[in-house]
């Protein structure tokens, strides 16, 4: 079938099985080749053909609301709303989103980037619908994975309460990026073995209608016989507790079973969990083996042997550098714990998980949880490494405040995937950290300039005693530098001079440090010398050094790939602000006032006018209006 005619699923509803089989085969292949070049959320999506079908064959998008709890799962979707012609863009600049994306489509009802989102959601637009008097059906696709958050627990607890009519499909492919851990999970494994509960059940209650009316007696002994067998065969069945109808486990790759299934959903009265097995990385040998979660999202590979293409990389990868940091000071000081929220394998905290099994824990997709545990850690003077991307720590924001910076605790946070990230666009960006941050009492913020500044810091940080601190690194590869065999601390607030100059300054750190040294290389072939400064500590600033600079009035241009309001610049800002520097030229570059969306970070950066090129024009325009300013005070 050439999937680019689909304009709606429409078509979907006069197909029989063996033509959804066949469609689903298609889906597949088109997946398999079309992310082989642009990259992409490849296992998620081929764990999710037949359901997807099934969902759009056994509803009416748009008027049925379909929430995507994980976003990056919806390319199956997509297809099935008419946007298959577009593949090749897929996560491009200016391209076809890997999520979810209610301009692209109306059928596309809830953005996600993040997970645990969309019973919440669904509660609103369930709630939207009832008071309008409206018919259609709000069915939010959620993980096994996601129930591990704590919004998606609050969002079941008040939608059985409520008793709302919803239909939640469950989609249990056992992991979400890593394998899945908790309670929740353990749950879910029973209900997976337990096929002969719902057997069991159908045919008690098959055989207790049957039963002539012979009053309440017999109707509350049948309901007590009934709960028996529940909790006899199945030890506590979770999702009945919370005032939902469970149906399934069913075969989510089975048509015939998801027809049904779903048919029997529609006519039921109040919430619905029906619970769906699937398997992540269906139909493609490499994505099916993978145990740990290197098909969850990759880059282009090679269609036919799933072997990575792999791009001009110098240095190591900042995750693997900055845990395998940690990995080694751990080796020696027993207090060092690691904590991931359900990122093992993305902030590549294997060896810490291999080596120190007993001081290393995976929480589940739960930031909330996994801050405040650290925070209760430090309490007890144990010193916790919690590892999360920026993006996902903007969840934790308050547990951050409250709990760790407010009580003033040894909290060390590694911000994962800090700046521009490129083609998971607007959700994942990590430009915000510094603003939601910087503003905290106690807390401490810093960014390496290369990879071997990165692992002092690392020893930094875990020989702070006095507060929380946050080390920011971004996401990809660091340069190449040597790496210094010996680890160093580095003095709190300290900045480098990485070039000397007296007409200008350059303030700036991290990813944003070759740029700024290419601008005065050809600044300096002009004439004009620019002081380069390595402001590797955000917070707190280098007090010493900008006094110095702004003693002298020296024109001052800063650099950050974060977002302005808030950022870096508007520090150094208030500094001059508050020592009544008000003579001195200070010009702000990063990240202007709007979500930034896909595409590569050196595309993204040309955007925004985040490049050399500006830089050099900032300086010149600076020089050029203090030189004005210094002949009118002679």
């Amino acid at each position: 079938m050439d999937l680019t005619k689909i304009t709606s699923p429409s078509f979907l509803k006069n197909m029989n099985k063996r033509e959804l089989e066949i469609l689903a085969r298609d889906i597949r292949s088109f997946l398999i080749e079309k992310c082989s070049i642009t990259g992409g959320h490849i296992g998620p999506n081929l764990g999710v053909v037949e359901l997807t079908i099934a969902l759009h064959k056994a509803f009416n998008s748009p008027k049925d609301k379909f929430l995507w709890d994980v976003g990056h799962q919806a390319y199956v979707h997509k297809i099935l709303t008419g946007r298959a012609s577009q593949f090749d863009t897929l996560r491009q600049f200016k391209g076809l989103s890997g999520f979810p994306k209610r301009m692209e489509s109306e059928h596309d009802e809830w953005e996600t980037g993040h997970s645990s989102t969309s019973l919440s959601a669904a509660m609103g637009m369930a709630i939207a619908r009832d008071i309008k008097k409206e018919r259609n059906y709000v069915v939010p696709i959620i993980g096994d994975g996601a129930l591990t958050g704590g919004m998606a627990l609050e969002a079941l607890n008040h939608i059985g309460h409520e008793k709302t009519n919803m239909i939640v499909i469950l989609n249990d492919n056992e992991m979400s990026i890593a394998p899945n851990v908790g309670a929740l999970h353990n749950i879910l494994g029973r209900l997976r073995t337990a096929k002969e509960y719902s057997k069991a059940k159908e045919e008690l209650e098959s055989l207790m209608k049957k039963i002539p009316v012979l009053g309440g007696k017999v109707a509350s002994t049948a309901e007590r016989v009934k709960d028996s067998l529940k909790y006899l065969v199945v030890s506590g069945v979770f999702f009945e507790e919370m005032g939902f109808k469970y149906l399934g486990p069913i075969d989510g790759h089975d048509f015939e079973a998801l027809e049904k299934t779903l048919e029997h959903a529609k006519k039921a009265t109040g919430p619905v969990i029906v619970h769906v097995i699937t398997k992540k990385g269906k139909g493609y040998k490499p994505a099916e083996e993978d145990t740990v979660g290197t098909w969850h999202g990759t880059g282009p590979y090679k269609m036919e042997t799933g072997a990575f293409v792999k791009g001009n990389v110098q240095g190591p990868a900042w995750s693997s550098l900055i845990s395998e940091s940690v990995r080694k000071l751990m080796k020696n000081d027993r207090r060092i714990v690691a904590i991931t929220p359900a990122m093992p394998v993305g902030s590549k905290m294997e060896g810490i998980q291999r080596d120190f099994p007993d001081r290393f824990f995976d929480v589940g997709i739960a930031e909330q949880h996994a801050t405040t545990m650290a925070a209760g850690l430090a309490t007890q003077g144990m010193k916790p490494y919690l590892a999360i991307y920026s993006t996902f720590l903007q969840r934790a924001y308050d547990q951050v405040l409250h709990d760790i910076a407010r009580p003033n605790l040894n909290v060390f946070i590694g911000i994962d995937r800090s700046g521009l990230v490129g083609a998971d666009g607007e959700t994942h960006q990590g430009v915000f950290d510094i603003a939601f941050l910087r503003h905290i009492p106690n807390i401490v913020l810093m960014m390496p300039k290369d990879e071997n500044e990165g692992q002092h810091m690392v020893k930094t940080a875990l020989e702070y005693n006095d507060g929380p601190i946050a080390l920011r690194y971004p996401r990809g590869n660091g340069i190449g530098v040597p790496l210094d065999d010996e680890l160093k601390t580095i003095p709190i607030g300290s900045w480098e001079v990485l070039k000397d100059g007296q007409d200008a300054a350059i303030l700036t750190f991290g990813t944003t440090i070759p740029m700024a040294m290419a601008a005065a290389d050809e600044l300096t072939k002009q004439g004009i010398n620019v002081k380069v400064i390595n402001a590797r500590f955000i917070k707190p600033l280098d007090s010493d050094m900008l006094h110095e600079l702004m003693v002298k009035n020296m024109p001052i241009l800063t650099i950050e790939e974060a977002v302005l309001q808030g950022g870096f610049g508007s520090a150094v800002l208030e500094f001059a602000s508050e020592n009544h520097y008000y003579d001195v030229e200070i010009e702000r570059m990063g990240i202007p006032d709007q979500f930034i969306e896909q595409g590569s970070v050196d595309l993204l950066l040309d955007e925004i006018n985040l490049t050399k090129e500006e830089a050099v024009l900032r300086i010149q325009k600076l020089v050029k209006s203090n030189s004005t300013i210094g002949t009118k005070q002679v």
